[in-house]
């Protein structure tokens, strides 16, 4: 097999025109033309170098069929979302569905789980669990360490964990936002070489002179890119780029190929950026992904020019898997494993009195997975306190999927629901049930939807009611790619409609559990001031 066109060198840093021979599906020679002109480019196939392909709502294989349309070849993924619920069984899962598709997928052990001991989860994967993991030659770094407070105060099990990584050569992934001063150089000492929570240059600069890569982030909640646009060409050596979550109706647009676009529009060299989104995590994560060399699997993309970068096809180990905009990966229907162990609940699980003359309130940051918080006079209806449409202060509860306990009940401000309810079993790290609502009738019929699909999102109101069914693992659909975006962009149409004015609504509530980001948010053990680090009352 051949295919010829201009040729891009990363690690030369060289453009010229030139033949691919490929055989049992690795380069066997690179042949120079010089006396030859070709329209088109032949260009390493891009990386994401950090995401949690759950936050896809599809399988591994379902999510390389889209993907690789977009020019994704391969993906660094931490599946600490479904180990949080399944365990070690979840990763087996993802390995296992994984090899059923042509894409690369490069698995981590998660660092955090659970993403702190502030909430309930399915399972907890302990230091020495995490050792016997990182052993496999199957998975090939430390995920995130959320927990950089550990790693600060030198906690023993964090300790462990990256002495593990150290042991067996593997990399260390970061999760630091706003960290800086000596804990950063602290933090950086340990062994964490990477960090995707950046949000400002001066962070992601202070983190690069200490010798770490900057993952730069652009996905369906946190967008960071154009803020960091000026780290990528100044600091492209020591960049990579990432989306960390993808939601279906984003992914079906586009991938890492939109940000490769974004920065040569912006007047970056395109092999800066090629760098940036290839050779990079390539070289970093070491990568069994070819980078058109001599020897190395044919991995690869053809595309227009190198301004435009439109992909014309997709190679992967020398097959072609994507044409025009066409994915040529047939579909497999996955296996479905799941964890969810609760019956229904009754209105009256909802209620909520309150002797304080305010109320702590959780404010959401529409397009970003950190919060606000203050506090205000609330609203007592027969002696409960209930959501204020008015003020837009509604009622927001956590619900444990794993056993029957009684549900975590807080407020939360900026969802701008009118009517009904919004709820979803996909709430970051633990994947407890959420649900913000607008009385705790719409809230207890969302739930109870959600406990009866075995998990999914869903909004109710107004007479109407979506519901998106996620069976495996509560997170991920077992249906094709088309189907899952299509069905979610109706149901946040369907939250729109009962008011609600974020940008994307599931998505933010996803993470309005997630202990570890700041500044409160609402697990299934109670409201929690990540600043102070500690659970506070909702009546004050």
């Amino acid at each position: 097999m051949k295919v010829s066109g201009n040729i891009v060198d990363l690690e030369k840093h060289d453009i010229f025109p030139g033949t691919i021979k490929i055989e049992n599906g690795r380069i066997t020679e690179i042949i120079k033309e010089d006396n030859k002109e070709f329209k088109n480019y032949i260009i390493p196939g891009f990386i994401d170098a950090h995401i949690h392909i759950e936050s896809s709502m599809l399988v591994p294989s379902e999510f390389a069929r889209i993907a690789v349309v977009h020019g994704t070849v391969g993906v660094v993924s931490d599946p600490h979302e479904i180990v949080n619920v399944l365990g070690v069984s979840g990763i087996e899962y993802m390995l296992e569905n994984s090899m059923s598709s042509p894409m690369k997928f490069f698995f981590g052990v998660p660092s955090c789980v659970p993403a702190s001991p502030f909430e309930n989860t399915g399972y907890t994967l302990g230091s020495e669990d995490v050792e016997k993991l990182l052993s496999r030659k199957d998975l090939y770094f430390l995920a995130e360490v959320m927990n950089y407070p550990g790693v600060i105060n030198e906690d023993p099990e964090t300790m462990r964990k990256i002495k593990a990584a150290k042991k067996h050569d593997k990399p260390v992934d970061g999760h630091a936002p706003a960290l800086t001063g000596d804990d950063l150089k602290k933090y950086v000492e340990a062994g964490v070489s990477t960090d995707h929570e950046c949000f400002t240059v001066d962070e992601a600069e202070e983190k690069i002179r200490l010798g770490m890569k900057i993952l730069i982030r652009e996905g369906s909640a946190a967008r960071n890119f154009d803020d960091l646009l000026p780290v990528l060409d100044e600091h492209w050596k020591n960049c990579m780029l990432c989306s960390d979550d993808k939601h279906p109706d984003d992914l079906v647009k586009g991938h890492i190929n939109i940000l490769v676009k974004k920065a040569i529009c912006e007047g970056v060299d395109p092999l800066k950026v090629l760098t940036v989104a290839s050779y990079n995590p390539i070289v970093h994560y070491k990568l069994d992904v070819g980078l058109l060399r001599n020897g190395d699997p044919a991995d690869f993309l053809v595309v227009d020019t190198l301004k435009e970068m439109n992909v014309l096809s997709t190679f992967i180990n020398g097959v072609e898997v994507a044409r025009n905009g066409r994915s040529l990966v047939k579909r497999v229907k996955p296996e479905i494993k799941n964890n969810f162990n609760i019956g229904l609940k009754e209105t009256s699980d909802f209620v909520l009195k309150c002797n304080g003359k305010k109320i702590n309130v959780i404010v959401a940051v529409d397009g970003q997975i950190v919060t606000e918080k203050t506090s205000v006079k609330p609203l007592v209806v027969d002696g409960y306190v209930v959501s204020d449409v008015t003020r837009d202060i509604l009622k927001i509860v956590v619900v444990n999927r794993y056993k029957n306990v009684k549900p975590s009940l807080g407020f939360i401000k900026n969802f701008g629901l009118k009517s009904g309810a919004i709820a979803s079993s996909v709430a970051h790290d633990s994947h407890n049930i959420i649900c913000v609502g607008v009385n705790d009738e719409d809230i207890c019929k969302a739930v109870n939807l959600i406990i009866k699909n075995k998990g999914g999102i869903c909004a109710v109101g107004r007479g109407e009611t979506y519901v998106l069914p996620l069976p495996v693992a509560g997170l991920m659909s077992d249906q094709e790619f088309n189907w899952v975006a299509e069905r979610y962009v109706e149901i946040n149409k369907a939250a729109k409609r009962l008011g609600s004015t974020l940008k994307a609504p599931f998505m933010t509530l996803s993470f309005m559990a997630l202990s570890v980001i700041p500044k409160l948010k609402l697990s299934d053990k109670g409201l929690f001031d990540s600043e102070k680090f500690q659970f506070i009352d909702v009546c004050k």
